[in-house]
């Protein structure tokens, strides 16, 4: 089951990691590359979230896992 990030462009996480991986470096580039973003805004901070996620990761994930 999809998790809708924008919810007036109907525009879900999936769509918005694949514009990512795709080029996209700003909540304008997502914006032009699906829509999301381009209604109300109130998603723009959850854009960013996926955007730092994927330009900074966290050096967690870069941790060893326990078995």
């Amino acid at each position: 089951m999809p998790v809708y990030v924008c919810i007036c462009e109907a525009v879900p996480d999936t769509v918005i990691r694949s514009c990512i991986a795709s080029g996209a470096r700003s909540v304008e580039d997502i914006g032009d590359a699906c829509g999301a973003g381009t209604g109300c805004g109130s998603c723009h901070d959850h854009i960013d979230v996926f955007l730092a996620a994927a330009h900074a990761p966290s050096e967690l994930a870069g941790l060893p896992v326990s078995a």
